[in-house]
């Protein structure tokens, strides 16, 4: 016999992937939820929670949920987030590739970012994200080596920021995070993959550690065919 929350959780699925409900619809509240499938709260919020955690809808806290586009990934604004850690959440099979791990000194663009002098050493990674086969994002970090000394290949093909937190100490606090959608460079065309989509979404992040210290600059440079930036205000 099927749980209840289950099958409320199926009944769901089947809308959305049969087009009867669509990305940005609204589901209807839990209270209109709990009158129709005859169930408590508790039943309700289970199936909620089980179409969030398959990315079929976005729960918002005393808002109606929202339906997803599951044909493009989520990419989340309000969360300082690793690309392994969103993949984990996302599950999504991925793949990693290191395109550039250096020591830079002297550009005066990244250095303006990380509000530094000409003659501060600093990590640059660039790394090439694969999703199901296809490179969707290429990844530019910029990290200060007052506070990260030492990077490596193996390091940087996982997770910086599980080295950054748990072997480094560092208490990462707050990101700026600013977008915006232009034209690809032939080098970042190549790289993605792009043929009729010519355009990326960049976005730039100014990372700071929990004393205010701002210690990494980072451009994610996005498919715009892949990925959907979701964010709600309230009033």
């Amino acid at each position: 016999m099927t749980v209840k929350y289950r099958s409320i959780y199926q009944e769901y699925v089947n809308q959305i992937e049969n087009g009867v409900l669509n990305p940005g619809d609204s589901l209807p509240s839990e209270g209109k939820m709990m009158k129709q499938f005859h169930s408590s709260r508790d039943t309700i919020r289970k199936a909620m929670t089980l179409l969030e955690q398959n990315h079929y809808i976005l729960k918002m806290r005393g808002k109606e949920s929202v339906v997803l586009d599951r044909s493009r990934y989520n990419f989340p604004l309000s969360k300082i987030s690793s690309f392994t850690e969103l993949a984990i959440q996302q599950r999504i099979n991925v793949k990693t590739t290191i395109a550039d791990l250096s020591i830079i000194i002297g550009e005066e663009r990244i250095m303006r970012k990380l509000e530094v002098d000409e003659n501060t050493e600093v990590y640059r990674v660039r790394r090439v994200r694969e999703i199901d086969g296809e490179r969707v994002i290429l990844d530019e970090d910029y990290f200060l080596r007052d506070y990260v000394p030492r990077l490596t290949k193996e390091i940087c093909e996982g997770s910086i920021y599980e080295y950054l937190e748990n072997e480094l100490k560092l208490k990462i606090g707050i990101a700026k995070k600013i977008i915006t959608v232009r034209h690809a460079s032939r080098e970042e065309a190549l790289l993605l993959d792009l043929n009729d989509e010519p355009y990326i979404a960049v976005v730039a992040s100014f990372t700071r550690l929990t004393d205010g210290t701002l210690f990494q600059y980072t451009e994610s440079k996005h498919r715009i065919d892949k990925f959907q930036f979701i964010e709600f205000a309230k009033r």
